[in-house]
């Protein structure tokens, strides 16, 4: 449930399309609904402007596809996160239509074609190849929320010039994301490049005392350049998921 199916409720309501008894029904069931293993929420589209999305890891097929099921009953699309491919697989055959990216590892129920609601496009830079699958998660929940999306990878400071070639798609987008493992410096030399807000998201690349991410991630929080913001560490979807409500303003 979001905000314009509400609205349209509502004007349904208006209008003498629907009675006000229906109406009630209706909202009635919009904050949460109870399943065997899940108090699923079917409300938060409308709270926060995105819907529930489901973590994968830790919960069995059977419990994923009975979260699915409700949100789907609500009329929602279900994107559902650090999908390994055998999980996947076993989810579709009990629901079928999912569409598996394996990069991003993400399972998305809904639309093949979601309609752009962002206002501007979402950068999305990672240092080098093996931060790809944290830039490959923020760019699939990035599109999956309705959003343009320039992915720029492998353009990490031990080579800045390759960074520098695309100073242009940095200063167009409208909010970036940079993935980043080791010492994590890349978000601080973007941010120092434009007037945008930049999402630093730091991964757990590197060897022994970059700590598992932990270097990457002070490094990125005590930033000099002050457009920078830190989410934890290998959180592409959380990345994705506040790019996407920024570029909505």
């Amino acid at each position: 449930m979001n905000r314009e199916r509400v609205l349209a409720l509502l004007r349904d309501v208006e209008r003498g399309a629907v009675d006000a008894d229906s109406a009630a029904a209706e909202l009635a069931r919009l904050p949460f609904v109870d399943t065997p293993h899940a108090r699923v929420d079917t409300h938060r589209g409308l709270r926060q402007g995105q819907g529930e999305v489901v973590f994968g890891p830790g919960k069995t097929p059977e419990q994923i596809i009975e979260i699915v099921r409700t949100l789907a009953d609500a009329g929602e699309s279900v994107l559902i996160t650090r999908m390994e491919p055998e999980e996947a697989a076993r989810v579709q055959e009990g629901l079928p239509g999912g569409d598996y990216d394996p990069a991003a590892r993400i399972l998305w129920y809904g639309p093949a074609e979601v309609p752009v609601t962002g206002k501007g496009t979402i950068a999305i830079v990672s240092a080098g190849t093996s931060d790809g699958p944290v830039a490959a998660e923020a760019a699939a929940v990035a599109r999956r929320l309705g959003n343009k999306v320039e992915l720029l990878q492998d353009v990490g400071v031990a080579g800045v010039h390759r960074l520098l070639a695309s100073v242009d798609v940095l200063r167009a987008a409208r909010v970036l994301i940079v993935v980043a493992g080791m010492e994590g410096a890349l978000p601080s030399v973007v941010g120092g490049l434009v007037d945008k807000p930049v999402i630093a998201v730091p991964t757990s690349v590197g060897y022994g005392a970059s700590l598992g991410g932990v270097a990457a991630l002070l490094g990125m929080l005590t930033s000099c350049a002050s457009n920078v913001t830190v989410v934890n560490i290998d959180n592409g979807f959380g990345a994705a998921h506040v790019a996407s409500l920024i570029n909505r303003l």
